[in-house]
């Protein structure tokens, strides 16, 4: 095996376990940030942008994205020593992405930048920051 192999599979090896620990900090995030949601009344609105209002729909399409963030944050966060700056900024861009651009587009009310710091949508921003925080967390644990 040549040095360039060698170094190619142990940055693969160390990708596989980032998005492995990754997916294990996004479900137990997922969970937590869910509970919280419905407790909130929320987890119907994710059902609703797919068009359905089942609490149990909303859980898995909830669950699902959560996977996906995890997965995301894993591909960005490995070999980084700075979790927790990084779950900051992560949790700055989902609160962006989700509650201000892709769900509202969804359910037909438009973007909603310009109410980004009503007291709804700063609720919102907490929550996703701490959605990460949890997420970088069991990350480092995993790791």
């Amino acid at each position: 095996m040549t040095e360039v192999d060698h170094v190619t599979k142990v940055k693969t090896v160390n990708m596989g376990k980032s998005i492995k620990a990754s997916l294990i900090g996004g479900t137990v995030a997922g969970i937590l940030f869910g509970i919280l949601m419905q407790m909130m009344g929320k987890i119907s609105m994710i059902a609703m942008m797919m068009g359905f209002d089942s609490l149990v729909v909303g859980w898995i399409i909830h669950m699902m994205i959560s996977l996906i963030f995890g997965a995301g944050f894993g591909v960005i966060a490995s070999g980084r020593e700075k979790v927790y700056s990084l779950a900051t900024v992560y949790g700055i861009i989902l609160w962006i992405v989700g509650p201000l651009l892709i769900m509202p587009a969804m359910m037909g009310m438009g973007v909603m930048l310009g109410q980004a710091f009503t007291p709804e949508n700063l609720m919102n921003l907490m929550t996703h920051v701490v959605f990460s925080f949890i997420l970088a967390f069991v990350y480092k644990k995993s790791m």
